[in-house]
């Protein structure tokens, strides 16, 4: 009985969840956190250069999501909401950096990157599509991480979890004008430092 349960779970519409978690369904808010954890892990991975940090970045967000989830007032804007949790938990991760630190560095994440030749011809790696695609990812989260943050911000909550430009400006306090600005720019930018891989 109890597998049929997790089965139908599973099956739910993301707002569905949303609503019996208010209702303080402890199933359904599960559902909803395993559904999420892997795209907050995700924004928070192309968000920042410090590794160390996203784990903890995302548990905390998802824990804000389970401690106010009845505060959202409709479902239908779970992600929006959700993606201005991550934004807010980024800002306050970076403000307390720039406190710890005069400069913060975006060259941490470059070594584990190789030079500009592909060194794909790993006997370990099979099929070798799967070695391109994971070293062609490592070099675009590269990129990203080298944009200025608010295009960062902008470009990751449009093309990874993707939000209108309207949940975009509400995330981050912003006119739609200069969110689509922004993402222009961020696209324009790494079209120009990925243009000699794609």
């Amino acid at each position: 009985m109890s597998g049929n349960n997790k089965v139908q779970y599973k099956k739910m519409p993301l707002e569905e969840l949303v609503v019996l978690s208010q209702q303080d369904d402890f199933k359904a808010l599960e559902e909803l956190i395993r559904r999420e954890q892997k795209n907050v892990f995700a924004a928070f991975s192309y968000l920042g250069p410090k590794h160390e940090n996203v784990s903890d970045l995302t548990q905390e967000a998802l824990l804000r999501v389970a401690k106010n989830i009845k505060n959202l007032k409709n479902p239908k804007l779970f992600k929006g909401w959700l993606n201005q949790i991550v934004t807010n938990l980024f800002y306050d991760e970076l403000r307390k950096s720039q406190r710890n630190v005069d400069t913060v560095s975006l060259d941490e994440e470059v070594e584990d990157i190789p030079p500009i030749k592909f060194q794909l011809l790993d006997k370990k790696c099979k099929p070798p599509e799967k070695c391109i695609l994971s070293e062609l990812e490592k070099i675009i989260k590269n990129a990203i991480l080298q944009l200025p943050e608010q295009f960062r911000v902008a470009i990751i909550l449009r093309e990874l979890q993707g939000l209108s430009y309207e949940e975009i400006a509400e995330a981050t306090n912003a006119t739609i004008g200069t969110v689509k600005s922004r993402i222009a720019r961020a696209r324009g930018k790494l079209q120009e430092d990925l243009k000699t891989y794609i």
